[in-house]
């Protein structure tokens, strides 16, 4: 959308990138609390409940007349939006043996990736029929449906999860935690992975504007081999593990991340930029996957406040790394930039595989 929202409102793609930012720091910020009331009154119920708040923040986006009331729209969806993933991987995490956890995970963000791969899709093609508005409407529609499904299938199970007590203060439990080394590594990780992997990819769809001129909808499908990318990772998994081991599975990643994001600024035409999106969402998980399994691994005393301290670094990760990004293209321009964040990403994969083992 970011090409259209700058045309509607007579700005810049980078600042109107302001919007990723508000819901991106919203989302980050609101997990601190999210996973404590997780533990503490169960992860079904906080799920489902939260998602009503999303909805009516999407029905608000809609209705926005500037960028400023969307990015505050935006920031008010992100403060409900994060808990399906948060709180989903805590709930495997305290069912599944650590052993066996990894590619249950796998799958479970198949529901992830499948947003991903039909978010750029639809929301392209909606934009192009709707409008932008008509877009967000839409999408409030999604979580409105999905928090009542969740509410009738899910509400006999509530009382199951029993409340636990309260520690104290809210965030007494995230202090602690951090004053774990272990815990402290992997969500330094979590900020510093999608800083630089999102920094670079949520720009990928206005280089593609500019450079090609296609239309949205050509867009947001080609952006949707991310998710593709990220589905036939999940039938991998288990034979990379074998095969490579999470050393092996991280190095690899970073490297083809970075040939990837290499290949779509220097390729002539659109067409290679197909297999560079999917290439990027299955080097994304080859990388995250394993994060993802470190986190469920670092405090399973209190899993959902130590999985809410690492969605919020992953998030908080992305909101930086759009803001850097947005700058850096407004001074060296989308290839230079792009290439830069790729290469780091490299390097985030070689330091991973040497140091694995303090996470």
């Amino acid at each position: 959308m970011l090409p259209r929202l700058a045309a509607e409102f007579g700005t810049s793609v980078s600042q109107a990138a302001g919007i990723i930012s508000a819901y991106a720091l919203a989302y980050a910020c609101s997990q601190l609390v999210y996973g404590p009331l997780g533990d503490r009154f169960g992860k079904l119920r906080v799920v489902s409940l939260s998602l009503a708040g999303a909805a009516l923040g999407c029905f608000a986006c809609a209705l926005a007349q500037d960028i400023g009331s969307l990015a505050a729209a935006r920031l008010f969806t992100g403060l409900f939006a994060s808990t399906p993933v948060l709180l989903g991987m805590a709930y495997i995490a305290d069912r599944v043996p650590a052993a066996e956890r990894q590619p249950v995970i796998a799958r479970f963000i198949i529901g992830t990736i499948t947003g991903q791969a039909l978010g750029p899709a639809v929301g392209g093609a909606a934009t192009d029929l709707v409008g932008w508005k008509g877009t967000f409407a839409l999408i409030g529609a999604v979580y409105a449906l999905v928090c009542a499904i969740l509410l009738v299938r899910t509400r006999g199970q509530w009382a199951g999860e029993k409340p636990k007590a309260s520690p104290g203060h809210p965030f007494a439990g995230h202090v602690r935690l951090l004053g774990y080394s272990r815990v402290r590594h992997v969500v330094a990780v979590g900020f510093v992975e999608t800083f630089i992997f999102f920094g670079a990819f949520s720009f990928l769809g206005a280089y593609l504007k500019q450079r090609f001129d296609l239309s949205l909808t050509a867009i947001g499908a080609i952006l949707a081999g991310f998710g593709a990318g990220g589905i036939l990772y999940t039938l991998f998994v288990r034979r990379l593990l074998r095969g490579l081991g999470q050393r092996g599975l991280v190095l690899a990643g970073g490297a083809s991340a970075f040939a990837c994001y290499l290949l779509a600024v220097l390729t002539p035409g659109w067409g290679p930029f197909v297999a560079c999106t999917v290439g990027l969402g299955f080097s994304f998980y080859m990388l995250h996957n394993t994060v993802q399994v470190k986190a469920t691994e670092m405090a399973p005393e209190a899993r959902a406040t130590g999985l809410a301290l690492y969605s919020a670094a992953w998030a908080l990760g992305q909101a930086a790394g759009v803001a850097a990004m947005g700058l850096a293209v407004s001074l060296a321009g989308y290839r230079a930039s792009i290439a830069v964040f790729g290469a780091a990403y490299l390097a985030l994969g070689l330091w991973m595989r040497r140091n694995l083992g303090r996470l």
